[in-house]
């Protein structure tokens, strides 16, 4: 399975990175690495995670306070948000395909 990030979820990813990396060193590589791994067991197993919207899943990262909203077709899975769970947690709505 393939997935893509939707332009507003590349957006979060990025801000999240800089924001871990200004925090402390290192801090932003283990974070884009935990979203890595994330993806990879949503590929690996995409109807795994509970739906949080008919056809929405949202899998949860191991190490931060993160959660990766994703839809899927055959063949691949769309990102649709970076989303930490502390804030709005409906942000994303509009970009469901």
């Amino acid at each position: 399975m393939n997935y893509a990030f939707h332009p507003e979820a590349v957006i979060e990813f990025e801000q999240a990175i800089e924001y871990y990396k200004d925090y402390q060193e290192g801090l932003g590589y283990a974070f884009a690495s935990d979203i890595h791994d994330t993806i990879e067991h949503i590929v690996n197993f995409p109807s795994t995670w509970p739906e949080v919207q008919s056809g929405i899943h949202r899998c949860l990262t191991r190490h931060f306070p993160y959660g990766v909203v994703y839809s899927t077709d055959a063949d691949s899975a769309l990102i649709l948000a970076v989303m930490h769970l502390h804030r709005s947690p409906n942000h994303w709505k509009h970009r469901t395909p």
